[in-house]
């Protein structure tokens, strides 16, 4: 089959689905890049490598960027080469090899949300809707010709582990729809509009440290952008750090950071208040918030 013989950089729920689409339309995938697990991140996602193995596919750990790798790739002289969630930049000396391109499939809708994390700065940005993007890799990243885009989203409810199985379930959908184009020639390209996007870095743990003089909107974005399976968003109390992994903004007034109720626990914020409805002290298990008593306090404790 013409322009089937494919170059794959794959990790994460993305990598795993999207190899499995294209698995399913015939694709003839020749090498398959990923990554090891991090022995530092929770691990809560499909396995590449594992659908690689279960499909007899040759796969790497090792970046493709590295000489002997590039080497591999010019060997296989595929037809497109295709990132899905893999964590490398892959540079130009890699994407001119192809004859047919190197696209990569985003989660945002482009050009909104380039760079790193997008399902994550989505919803702490208060986001209603987001999406996958197919395009072509470029030297600048998440910058080249738009193939295809699924929007998905964005209740005011949903974590970001909600949208991200949004997200996923797009990111198929585009695959499905522009992967027999694309081997047929027939694949759109629209140039991409940057003035009308935006860039975001990527983000630490570190940076899930709560303003309270912030608003409750604002800090329960925040809480949900980075709750369960993430590292969550957090405080301190009495000098000890306080995990706050599910919320949610109340009408009211109070001092940023106060506690002004106890069952249901209510704080104050720059902007109305916070019900804290779960909540985990370090070294301690995650407890309700209602059932948070800190005896070492003044009757009307804070969030520092």
């Amino acid at each position: 089959m013409k322009n089937n013989k494919l170059v794959v950089c794959a990790y994460h729920n993305v990598g795993y689905r999207c190899i499995e689409e294209l698995l399913r339309q015939g694709a003839e995938i020749a090498l398959i890049f990923t990554h090891e697990d991090s022995p530092t991140e929770r691990i809560w996602f499909s396995s590449v490598r594992e659908l690689a193995e279960k499909n007899g596919i040759p796969y790497l750990t090792t970046d493709i960027n590295e000489p002997e790798n590039v080497k591999r790739v010019r060997d296989i002289a595929p037809d497109f080469i295709f990132s899905f969630y893999y964590r490398n930049m892959i540079r130009p000396v890699v994407l001119e090899i192809p004859g047919q391109g190197a696209l990569n499939l985003h989660g945002s809708w482009l050009p909104k949300y380039r760079g790193r994390v997008p399902v994550n700065w989505a919803v702490i940005n208060g986001e209603t809707e987001t999406g996958a993007t197919l395009h072509y890799m470029v030297e600048k990243p998440d910058a080249g010709d738009i193939v295809d885009q699924e929007k998905v989203e964005i209740a005011f409810s949903d974590t970001a582990h909600d949208v991200f199985h949004k997200v996923t379930d797009a990111a198929v959908a585009v695959i499905a729809r522009a992967w027999p184009l694309l081997r047929d020639g027939k694949g759109a390209r629209t140039p991409m509009d940057l003035s009308a996007g935006s860039y975001f870095g990527g983000r630490k743990p570190a940076d899930g440290l709560i303003d309270w003089t912030k608003g409750a909107v604002e800090i329960y974005n925040l809480v949900r952008g980075v709750t369960h399976p993430y590292p969550g968003a957090f405080t301190f109390i009495g000098g000890k750090k306080v995990v706050i992994w599910q919320a949610w903004p109340v009408e009211g007034d109070g001092e940023p950071g106060r506690i002004m109720s106890q069952s249901p626990l209510l704080v104050g914020t720059g902007k109305g208040l916070l019900e804290i409805k779960s909540l985990q002290v370090e070294g301690e298990a995650e407890i309700a918030g209602a059932a948070f008593i800190e005896k070492k306090t003044p009757a009307a404790p804070r969030f520092e």
